[in-house]
Formats: C-alpha cells, structure tokens, sequence
C-alpha cells in the first residue's frame, strides 16, 4: 500500500538519525506488516573519500544501517503510531540489538538508489523484529538478512 505523504513526514521527523547520518530518502510503502524505503548514496557521502580511493564502494555497516533505519527504526515509529501512543515517540530511541545471518551479495557504488524491504517478524515490549532485504533499481539484490531493535527511554 502506498504510504500516506503526511504519516511518512511524521516518521521521518521522528527518526532520531539526521544528515549526513540518515539513510532514508523517503518511505514507499508501510503497513501492520511491512515497509519499504528507498535512499539514493550520493557521491559526496564523507565515507566514500575512504573507502576505497579510486574504487569507492558502499561499506557495508552502512548497508545494514540503512537497511536498520527504514526496517527498524522508521518502521518501528510506524508500529508505535498504530498502537496509539504518538506522544512516547519522542520519549524513546530506538536502539539497534541484533543482525543475524546478513548476507552481501552485491556492492553498491556512489549514485545508486538502493529499496529496502522489511517485513515483520514481531513487535512486541518496544522490540521489534524484521527480515529485510536490499536491492537495487533494477531488482538485484544486494544484502539481506534479520535485524532488531528496541525502543529504550531517552
């Protein structure tokens, strides 16, 4: 289902990451059940200087992390949003606690969009888990795996 343009400006206003930190362009889809999101790596990103000179490639802790901010912490605003309790939002952050089997299997380079599939496992207690996968515009796939966050009191 195509997300609502003003539940997604919510969630990514209370998305806790911030430029140059935030990976999310924008969320396509979300529902009960699942998200999807999308981020373009620009090349001026301050990582890329690095990593690796003359053949820059996206790290891969940035992939998970990108794949953690739509599938875990965007899509965790969403499941509190739903259960009613907007104001606890701004009272919590969503910390990352678990990757379990990533599997990369295909760089991404400077100016690639990359979409991000998340799709519940659970949410309950403020922990929410989700399998995810990433893949380009065309539909290669990039990574995938299972990632878990908890929401924790500021």
């Amino acid at each position: 289902m195509a997300a609502d343009p003003a539940l997604v400006a919510k969630i990514l206003e209370a998305v806790p990451q911030k430029p140059p930190f935030r990976f999310i362009d924008t969320i396509l889809e979300i529902d009960g059940n699942s998200v999807v999101g999308e981020y373009r790596y620009r090349p001026e990103e301050y990582f890329y200087a690095g990593h690796f000179p003359g053949n820059p490639i996206t790290p891969g802790v940035i992939l998970i992390e990108t794949m953690a901010q739509v599938s875990v912490v965007a899509f965790g605003v969403y499941q509190v949003l739903q259960e009613g309790k907007p104001e606890s939002i701004n009272r919590m952050t969503t910390l990352f606690s678990m990757v379990e089997n990533i599997e990369f299997l295909q760089p991404v380079y400077p100016g690639e969009k990359v979409i991000v599939r998340g799709e519940k496992v659970y949410f309950r207690r403020s922990s929410l888990k989700v399998n995810v996968t990433m893949e380009k515009e065309d539909g290669t796939a990039v990574c995938r795996g299972t990632l878990m966050g908890v929401g924790v009191k500021n």
